[in-house]
């Protein structure tokens, strides 16, 4: 007999309709839920909630929808599936490299099955930890995962639950980590979670609709909710962690902040399961409370994004200004990012117009709680034509990108075909069944882009399969001329990465730089290690601030140490022993 359990508290009367049979529920002992006893029922039973005689609606907590988001959900008993990792005690952030992934996209297919046919290439590069982008049940077929509306369920043309399961299987055998994305900030237009109860407030205003109701009244059972989301995600799928998206629109007042509390729930269920468990924030407030620990009063995450660093590079590889970089681009802001984690820090930031940030303490805080990345989804998917870097920079600035990333003391984190130099473009894409948000959509991102003068007919459309077709990965690009070079650069930078300790050494106090503005050239001091940049159009003469005895990597031929400086060709990067 299953036992069916809804949460509806302003509703005088519900019923659950399993298989097509509609059961009357009674009030539970817990204010505002309502509950049934089904006999006869088990895993793969179709069911759905009526509230007050109204129209069938998906569980909030369903663990399948077959049907789409709208259908009615299905019964999933976890304990069915044969795990095979039963040795496996999660994978420690620190010293570890990210790989970034969408599952739709980083093979022809865009399942689950066929990444696990990709595994080995990751394991080969030198990857500890996948970081999959979202996969919360989404309307239509594909999309990038943002905009979930059934947030128990497993995307089914991705391969449901069963096929997340086998993913994470595949990938601990090769020991490999697997963190998942999830987005608590908001709920994809079109949930019916309002039908059941308060989860969404007007007290708060967000981009993306509704604030997620964490500070008013009936935000008891929201908090639950969603925190036992992420327990169940890291208990009945052995994820290994959980990437927080945009924790800065989590609009919380109360004394306990949500992400303490979910930091704390978090831990008490590592120590019960006996393995690593990580939670990571993408914030754009630059707060390093968020990963100070909870002892000295922050909130306890293991790590967070940083985008001052990713700016940073990129605008120094590519020479790019407008936006968001227009505070980036110096040699200056690029030493300060590879050795104090934020360049805004409380210091004035020109986009937007006022001070922003606050300082790192880099002599209590390790740099691995911070990630470093030159490219990701955002970066990418976010642009007019979503165009890599790759299709614009040369190979020899490409290297030198890649240099800075795996060789800064942060936790470096790739992008699902970076490690190639892939050109191909990763473009936002959806495929919204309501045909007014589709369109919606479509001429938001056009009107958007006008502004900073594209012209609409540029703009790919979001709802056009091409527009997502274009962004999968072309996988036989890997052997082919530059890009078998690049990615033989990648696999030597992360394996010199693992072989010296100076690498991975998460202490901020023993990082510092020289840099000179004019000449476009930056030398990072880590240990006995020099990282030597120059991005200039001239050769140069770099100095060590030591004797040089080895260059243990450069990006291209000509890099020759002559006492304590380094002769550097343009656009080149080298990693010297001293």
């Amino acid at each position: 007999m299953d036992v069916f359990r809804v949460w509806a508290p302003g509703v005088s009367g519900a019923e659950v309709d399993v298989a097509g049979q509609r059961h009357p529920m009674v009030p539970d002992a817990e204010p505002g839920w309502w509950q049934a006893s089904v006999p006869g029922t088990g895993a793969d039973v179709d069911y759905a909630f009526r509230l007050d005689g109204g129209d069938p609606l998906p569980d909030p907590r369903s663990l399948r929808q077959p049907f789409g988001i709208n259908g009615v959900s299905r019964t999933y008993d976890h304990s069915c599936f044969r795990w095979t990792d039963r040795g496996w005690r999660g994978g420690p952030l620190h010293g570890s490299v990210i790989y970034e992934m969408h599952v739709g996209t980083f093979t022809p297919e865009g399942t689950f099955d066929a990444a696990v046919g990709r595994l080995d290439h990751l394991r080969d590069l030198g990857v500890d930890t996948v970081e999959l982008m979202p996969v919360a049940s989404f309307p239509g077929r594909h999309g990038w995962g943002y905009d979930g509306i059934n947030l128990w369920a497993v995307h089914e043309p991705y391969g449901g639950p069963d096929g997340l399961k086998r993913f994470v299987d595949a990938c601990h055998a090769r020991r490999l980590a697997v963190l998942l994305d999830v987005v608590y900030n908001h709920v994809g237009i079109g949930n019916r979670l309002g039908d059941f109860g308060p989860y969404f407030t007007e007290a708060h205003v967000t981009p993306w609709g509704p604030a997620v109701n964490l500070d008013q009244p009936g935000s008891d059972e929201v908090r639950a909710f969603l925190i036992s989301n992420a327990l169940m995600w890291l208990r009945d799928y052995h994820l290994d962690g959980l990437r927080l998206d945009a924790v800065h629109a989590l609009e919380d007042h109360r004394a306990l902040h949500f992400l303490e509390q979910l930091t704390s729930e978090v831990q008490a269920l590592a120590a019960r399961l006996n393995r690593d468990l990580v939670l990571i924030a993408e914030s754009d407030a630059n707060d390093p409370r968020l990963v100070t620990s909870r002892e000295a009063g922050g909130y306890g995450l293991t790590a967070q994004w940083s985008d001052d660093f990713h700016h940073a590079v990129h605008a120094a590889v590519t020479g790019e200004r407008q936006g968001y970089y227009c505070d980036f681009g110096s040699m200056a802001a690029l030493e300060k990012t590879l050795t104090r984690v934020f360049f805004h820090d409380g210091s004035w930031s020109a986009f937007r117009g006022r001070s922003h940030g606050r300082q790192v303490d880099i002599f209590r805080v390790p740099a691995h709680r911070f990630l470093g990345y030159l490219q990701n989804h955002d970066q990418i998917g976010n642009r007019a034509t979503g165009d890599r870097i790759a299709a614009s920079l040369s190979p020899g600035l490409l290297k030198v990108g890649a240099g800075l990333v795996l060789t800064a003391p942060y936790t470096p984190m790739l992008f699902m075909g970076e490690e190639w130099g892939a050109d191909t473009p990763w473009q936002y894409f959806t495929d919204h069944i309501d045909p007014g948000l589709a369109r919606a959509v479509a001429d938001g991102r056009r009107a958007e882009f006008a502004r900073f003068g594209w012209p609409p007919g540029d703009i790919p459309d979001p709802q056009d399969e091409a527009t997502f077709l274009r962004s999968k990965l072309d996988w036989s690009q890997a052997g082919r001329g530059e890009h078998r070079e690049i990615l033989a650069w990648y696999r030597e930078l992360i394996a010199l990465r693992r072989a010296r300790p100076e690498l991975t050494d998460p202490r901020l106090d023993r990082v510092r730089a020289d840099c000179n503005e004019d000449e476009r050239w930056l030398v990072l001091h880590r240990g006995r290690l020099r990282i030597a940049a120059s991005l200039g159009p001239s050769p140069r003469r770099l100095p060590l601030a030591g004797k040089g005895t080895a260059i243990l990597a450069a990006s291209a031929p000509g890099v020759a140490l002559d006492g304590d400086t380094v002769a550097m060709p343009p656009t080149a990067f080298a990693v010297i022993e001293t």
